[in-house]
């Protein structure tokens, strides 16, 4: 067995058409997340995105793309934005985790949003979390009949919400696959305000994020594309979401709205049109996304499982890595799994974010 470490952009075509057979004999959900072509995005932002290649008798056996860092700490491609991570192998590929790292050169791997059934990294998990999703595999007329059950009320009230929007603001359109980019900047500077607002960080203050979606929303491939939703009311947008499909799986990533029309609760009717477009294409699922949120909770109809934590191998670099970073996880995990605490902490961002005057 063989690894070598090559920038993105020196995969060549055979590679990764080997990388895609792979990720689909896995028999994982197809998150677009894992195909070559988000780590290429990444590639064209970041200067430290790096793919081991894995070779066994000279075949393509394993590809493992990830950030590297200085003293050997290594990330997950994109952490921080990336809602599935980990290694895409052959099934059955004799190999240990600390035979990947010493080969890449890192001490530390860490990941936020490691994907189930990622066993080579499994004992490194440090917290596990829920990822909401729902199932649109049996067509929208299903899941509107599942959501008639279990969330009645909810979808009442979004659909009555849906028509006095249209009385009041104009005819409501949506558009699945939003191609003009003033819409695609109308929705970050959307949800840079919400992240100010809530005081969260600004994710679309980093030039790298920015510009990763911007490449994103120009990416055309059956494995990985950008999709822009938007919820138009006489043709204003009134709410939008970016996120990636592939051909059965639209990652939610970015959704926000006009405050102007929250009354209207726009998201949500967005998320329906969503649903009801994406099953129309041929896509099974749609992944919300880690965290916790009502909105997700209502529209929900199975979880997947994710991992936060990392994977190390002996050495003075991960011994580092936990004195600089365990103690504030773990401080975290205290308080997201106390909800009186995230309640607080939730309505302290709250206020920190109506300070700044957002």
């Amino acid at each position: 067995m063989r690894i070598r470490v090559v920038r993105p952009g020196e995969l060549d075509d055979g590679e990764a058409d080997s990388w895609r057979e792979l990720r689909a004999k896995s028999g994982a959900p197809a998150s677009p997340f894992m195909e070559p072509e988000f780590t290429l995005a990444v590639a064209g932002v970041r200067q430290d995105a790096r793919v081991a290649v894995v070779e066994d008798d000279g075949v393509p056996a394993g590809f493992f793309p990830y950030q590297k860092g200085p003293f050997g700490h290594g990330r997950a491609i994109g952490l921080g934005v990336s809602d599935c991570q980990g290694a895409v192998l052959r099934p059955g590929l004799r190999l240990s985790a600390r035979e990947l790292l010493r080969a890449c050169s890192l001490s530390v791997w860490e990941f936020d949003n490691l994907e189930a059934g990622q066993d080579l990294f499994g004992p490194g998990s440090a917290e596990e979390f829920v990822s909401p999703v729902i199932d649109v595999g049996e067509g929208y007329a299903a899941y509107e009949r599942r959501l008639r059950e279990q969330s009645p009320k909810f979808l009442r009230t979004t659909m009555a919400k849906e028509r006095r929007l249209g009385r009041q603001a104009g005819e409501v359109r949506f558009v699945f696959d939003e191609r003009d980019p003033s819409a695609l900047r109308t929705l970050m500077a959307w949800k840079s305000a919400q992240y100010r607002r809530t005081g969260r960080r600004d994710r679309f203050a980093r030039e790298w994020i920015s510009a990763l979606v911007r490449r994103l929303h120009d990416t055309r491939a059956p494995g990985c594309s950008g999709v822009l939703s938007v919820l138009y009311a006489a043709e204003r947008p009134v709410a939008a979401h970016f996120g990636l499909r592939s051909r059965t799986v639209l990652a939610c990533w970015f959704p926000s709205y006009d405050t102007a029309y929250a009354r209207y609760s726009p998201g949500l009717i967005l998320h329906l049109r969503m649903a009801e477009a994406a099953a129309a294409a041929g896509i099974g699922m749609l992944d919300l996304g880690r965290g916790a949120a009502e909105y997700k909770d209502a529209l929900k109809t199975g979880e997947l499982r994710v991992h936060e934590g990392s994977s190390t191998r002996p050495g003075p670099g991960a011994a580092l890595h936990r004195l600089s970073r365990e103690p504030g996880r773990r401080a975290h995990s205290f308080v997201r799994r106390r909800p009186r605490l995230a309640g607080y902490a939730q309505r302290t961002l709250g206020r920190i974010g109506r300070l700044r005057g957002d």
